[in-house]
């Protein structure tokens, strides 16, 4: 059975680690067990002793999940799958990370099977939103990448604004994300209910009500292909993918090969190189609103055309 993963957003000093505390919290009410992996940017951990004791643990420390530490992301991630027992992963990155990438690093082919992406909660800090001029425009566009790509946003520390501030923000925010659930709290304060009903990679049930797909923006789609590809197939393929695809990474088996293909694809530019060793022929597509049907279909037409050649 798959682990649901959160992934918790937002600049730094936002609230990010009381909403954890809460949504473990919220978890435990249901019954559920939680893991937790806290990535922070030093070397020493600032908010570990805030997770209460019991609850599994990994720290990701000097470096940022979506650039200088991948690798030991796996490691934490593999040790967590193998060495305990929980029911979902919540992942609380550093402030000054992207969530496309963090997206990207989590969702490994290697754990492809064994993780489901439910979504992120983005912290908003108020009074941080209403005063962001003083900040870099590096930093501006980290905070509107935050927000652009959440599925829950949570509009913190409303009380150190005034009404008026309040109102201009929330419509900024509105307009940045107008798909993303909206909260207003101090705190952190959010219910159970909210934080677990996330569905940032939630499966059409029906042609009918593929229109969902258009309230949701960042998913990860995991394909596993039965057969071999054509490798002209695939890269015609790719020619035809919607800019809003960012990443895929995985093991493709192209045809005539007795090993996969590692392969990499980020704002289209594709990478492929051979692999001398059998890995799970999985392709994890990350992007907004993808039509997973539609994908599925693509390359499952592709295997069988090979198939029939």
């Amino acid at each position: 059975m798959k682990k649901d993963v959160y992934l918790l957003s937002g600049f730094l000093g936002s609230g990010k680690t009381t909403l954890l505390k809460n949504l473990i919290t919220a978890l435990k009410d249901q019954n559920l067990k939680p893991a937790v992996l806290m990535n922070e940017l030093g070397s020493v951990s600032i908010d570990s002793q805030e997770v209460e004791e019991g609850t599994p643990l990994k720290e990701l420390l000097d470096g940022c999940i979506c650039c200088s530490i991948q690798d030991k992301l796996e490691s934490q991630l593999q040790e967590l799958l193998f060495q305990d027992e929980f029911d979902v992963l919540v992942i609380e990155t550093t402030g000054a990370a992207h969530p496309v990438e963090v997206v990207d690093a989590v969702m490994s082919p290697l754990f492809a099977d064994r993780l489901q992406f439910k979504g992120i909660i983005t912290v908003v800090d108020a009074k941080q939103w209403v005063s962001r001029g003083a900040y870099s425009p590096q930093v501006l566009q980290l905070m509107r990448e935050q927000i652009r790509h959440s599925h829950l946003l949570i509009f913190n520390k409303e009380d150190l604004i005034s009404e008026m501030e309040k109102g201009s923000a929330l419509f900024e925010i509105q307009q940045i994300n107008p798909a993303a659930k909206l909260i207003i709290t101090n705190y952190s304060r959010v219910s159970a209910a909210e934080l677990l009903s996330v569905k940032g990679n939630a499966v059409f049930q029906d042609r009918e009500r593929s229109a969902i797909g258009h309230q949701l923006n960042l998913r990860a789609y995991v394909h596993r292909f039965a057969g071999s590809v054509s490798r002209t197939g695939f890269e015609e393929w790719l020619k035809r993918l919607p800019d809003t695809i960012y990443r895929m990474k995985g093991y493709v088996p192209f045809s005539g090969r007795r090993y996969p293909y590692m392969f990499q694809y980020s704002y289209g530019m594709p990478l492929f190189i051979p692999e001398d060793m059998n890995l799970p022929k999985t392709l994890v597509i990350i992007g907004e609103n993808l039509d997973e049907d539609k994908m599925a279909k693509e390359l499952e037409d592709l295997e069988k055309t090979e198939t029939h050649d």
